[in-house]
């Protein structure tokens, strides 16, 4: 069986990974670990703790595989990510992360880099809830969602990972004002399984195209 090492940035990401993402690559014939990231109780480290962990899994066992589950939303610039300026200079907020993450694995020693997967979510993981209106219906009563609001978001944008990241603007934000005393941790991970794969697959192209990578291994 083949095997992928998902570093998670959380732990709302490593749930929703071993939730929704471990039963279907078994059924693929890959198994997932879901590690998070190392020096932080959840939230993104600087590039260069982060490629230490990279290149720890890649050379600890030459047959797997690491990819990254990472938002976007909240790199800072002190954390020297590769070519991170050149990045910020592309207006296309997805073609901007499909340059970083070459870069990313670029970075790496040309031996190892061949199995390594970078991805980094657009804006960040709460996007992926927007899939559907009907999540928020379902798990909460009209007096503690605004669901003219949710839905509005949903409609808006011509896919869940367009929802952008500003301070006030991001999916997490959106969904801590809407839904008072959202909480990632404690809905994040329920609702994607709710939503279920195939769902986040349709709405999201930049999260399919990951799931595509790491099945084509």
């Amino acid at each position: 069986m083949k095997r992928i090492i998902i570093i998670n940035e959380g732990p709302t990401e490593q749930e929703f990974c071993n939730d929704v993402l471990l039963n279907y690559f078994i059924s693929k014939d890959i198994l997932i670990e879901t590690p998070t990231i190392k020096s932080t109780n959840g939230g993104i480290v600087a590039w260069g703790n982060l490629k230490k962990q990279i290149e720890a899994h890649l050379k600890h066992d030459s047959t797997a595989y690491v990819t990254t589950l990472f938002d976007y939303y909240g790199i800072k610039d002190s954390y020297n990510y590769p070519r991170w300026q050149e990045a910020k200079s592309i207006v296309d907020k997805s073609d901007r992360l499909d340059f970083l993450e070459e870069a990313m694995r670029s970075d790496l020693s040309p031996e190892i880099r061949q199995r390594f997967i970078p991805y980094i979510q657009l804006h960040e993981f709460e996007g992926l809830l927007f899939c559907d209106i009907d999540i928020f219906r379902n798990n909460f009563e009209p007096k503690e969602a605004n669901f003219v609001e949710l839905e509005s978001i949903i409609n808006r944008f011509s896919n869940p990972e367009e929802i952008n990241n500003g301070a006030a603007t991001a999916p997490s934000k959106r969904l801590e004002i809407l839904i008072p005393g959202y909480l990632k941790v404690v809905y994040g991970a329920c609702l994607a399984s709710d939503l279920g794969l195939n769902k986040i697959r349709e709405k999201c192209p930049r999260f399919n195209s990951w799931i595509d990578k790491m099945e084509s291994i």
